[in-house]
C-alpha cells in the first residue's frame, strides 16, 4: 500500500496544481472554452505529455492521450473524467478520474508492448454544461451522439458555441471526425467522487456504480400582472412569485413522498423586473427531477407539470413548460461490473454497490460501449463546493482497486484472444 500512497501524493498535487487555475481569485471556476480553462487543458496535455503518452486535442477541446497495442485487431479501452467545473467548484469533481487516469498510465507505459487493447485516457472538455446551458459536449463528440444543432447556442455575452469552438483552435465541422467508431469500443472506465454522504459515513473508501439516474429538466414560467404592492387588493392578484411558490413546495412534498426512488429539486428562480413594492407579474425557475427508474421518472414529470397546470389555472396564470434536458437512466456493464466487483474485493474492501444521482460522462457514452463507474470517498458527500474533499488514504485505494480492475481486464481479453 506504501506505494499507492506516493502515488497518491504525486495525484493529489498535480489536482491542486490544477485548482489554481480558475476564472476567479476566490474560487475554482473553470467553464468551457474560457481562458482559465485553456491554460487547465494546457496544463493537463503537458502532464499527459510527459507521461510518454500519444496525445493531441481534439475539436471540442478534449484532451486525450494514447497508449497503442501493437495488436492489429486491438480496441479501444477509455479511461475518462471530465476539467471544466462548475461556478465556485470543488477541486476533485472531474480532475480526480482524470488524474488517476494519468497515474496508471504512467504505470502501464512500460508494458505498453504487451497491451493487448489500445487504452485512451481523455479529460473531456464540457460535462457540467454551465456555459451554454448544455452537458457532455466532450463525451458526446467522443462517442458520436454530439448534435449539431446546439452550435449557434449562444452563451450569456452572446457568444455561439460554434464560435467558442473556433476560438479554442477547433473546428465546428469535424466534430463528427473526433468520434470513437463504436465497432471500436472496448469499453469504459471513470472513477469520480461519490457526491453523497454512503461511504463517508460507513468509512469506507470506494463503491461500485451500478446504475446512474436519469434526469428530467424543465424551464418553467408563471405569468401572471404585474401591479403596485399598495394598491392591488389581496383577492384580485395575478402574482407569479405566489405561483412559483407555491410549486417549490408541491415540488420537496412530492419528492418527500416519493423518497425511495426519486429526487426533485428546484434550484434556480427569476424575478422578472423584481421590487420589493411590485407584485410579480413574471417567474422563471428550474425544476431537476432524477431516478434511476425510468417508470418512476415519467410518472414524476407528468405528476409535476399536472401540479404546475393547477396552479397556474387556479391562479389565473399562464404558464409556461420547456423540456430542457431529457437523460435515461443507465446500468453499468455487468461484465465490467463482475471484473470491478471481484478487483475491490481481492484489494480487501468491502464491495458497495451504489446508484448515481448525479449524471456523468459514462452516459452519453454508453450509448455505445460497456461503462463501469467507481466511486471514491469524500468528505461528508459535499461537492460542487469548496469543501469538497478526497483524502489521501482513499485516493491510494481508488488507484489500487484501479489497477487491479485493469489487470483482471488485460487478463480477460488476453484469455480470450488465445481461444481457438
Amino acid at each position: 500500500m506504501e506505494n499507492y500512497i506516493a502515488r497518491a501524493e504525486k495525484t493529489l498535487a498535480r489536482i491542486h496544481e490544477l485548482a489554481a487555475i480558475s476564472e476567479d481569485a476566490d474560487g475554482i471556476t473553470r467553464t468551457f472554452g474560457t481562458p482559465a480553462f485553456l491554460r487547465g487543458s494546457a496544463l493537463v496535455r503537458g502532464w499527459f505529455e510527459q507521461a510518454g503518452l500519444s496525445t493531441r486535442l481534439d475539436s471540442i477541446g478534449n484532451v486525450r492521450g494514447r497508449l497503442v497495442s501493437p495488436n492489429p485487431a486491438a480496441k479501444t479501452f477509455v479511461i475518462a473524467s471530465h476539467i471544466d467545473t462548475v461556478v465556485n467548484a470543488g477541486r476533485f469533481d472531474g480532475p480526480l478520474g482524470v488524474l488517476l487516469g494519468l497515474d496508471l498510465l504512467e504505470n502501464l507505459r512500460e508494458d505498453q508492448a504487451v497491451l493487448p487493447f489500445h487504452v485512451e485516457l481523455i479529460a473531456f472538455s464540457d460535462e457540467e454544461g454551465v456555459r451554454f446551458h448544455t452537458t457532455y459536449l466532450g463525451s458526446k463528440v467522443v462517442a458520436g451522439s454530439f448534435d449539431p444543432d446546439l452550435l449557434p447556442k449562444t452563451d450569456a455575452a452572446g457568444i455561439s458555441l460554434a464560435e467558442a469552438i473556433k476560438t479554442m483552435g477547433g473546428n465546428p465541422a469535424t466534430l463528427a471526425d473526433d468520434a470513437i467508431p463504436a465497432d471500436q469500443w472496448l469499453g469504459y472506465f471513470e472513477a469520480h467522487i461519490e457526491q453523497g454522504p454512503v461511504l463517508w459515513e460507513q468509512n469506507i473508501p470506494v463503491a461500485l456504480v451500478t446504475a446512474i439516474a436519469g434526469q428530467r429538466r424543465v424551464e418553467l414560467t408563471f405569468k401572471g400582472m404585474a401591479g403596485h404592492a399598495g394598491t392591488v387588493p389581496m383577492d384580485m392578484r395575478q402574482d407569479a412569485l405566489a405561483g412559483a411558490a407555491e410549486l417549490v413546495l408541491a415540488v420537496e412534498k412530492f419528492g418527500l413522498t416519493h423518497k425511495a426512488g426519486l429526487v426533485a429539486t428546484v434550484g434556480k428562480l427569476d424575478v422578472r423586473h423584481a421590487a420589493s413594492n411590485v407584485i410579480a407579474g413574471e417567474v422563471t425557475c428550474s425544476l431537476d427531477l432524477r431516478s434511476a427508474d425510468a417508470t418512476r421518472l415519467d410518472a414524476a414529470y407528468e405528476a409535476l407539470y399536472a401540479q404546475a397546470d393547477a396552479i397556474a389555472t387556479r391562479r389565473q396564470l399562464s404558464l409556461h413548460w420547456h423540456l430542457v434536458q431529457h437523460t435515461a437512466p443507465v446500468l453499468c456493464d455487468a461484465g465490467l461490473n463482475a471484473l470491478l466487483t471481484t478487483a475491490i474485493a481481492d484489494c480487501g474492501y468491502p464491495v458497495v454497490p451504489l446508484v448515481s444521482g448525479a449524471g456523468h460522462d459514462a452516459v452519453p457514452v454508453s450509448t455505445v460501449a460497456p461503462a463501469t463507474m467507481l466511486f471514491v470517498r469524500c468528505f461528508k458527500g459535499i461537492s460542487h463546493n469548496p469543501l469538497e474533499n478526497a483524502e489521501l488514504p482513499d485516493i491510494a485505494a481508488a488507484l489500487q482497486v484501479s489497477e487491479c480492475f485493469l489487470s483482471l481486464l488485460f487478463n480477460q481479453y488476453q484469455s480470450s484472444l488465445s481461444r481457438p
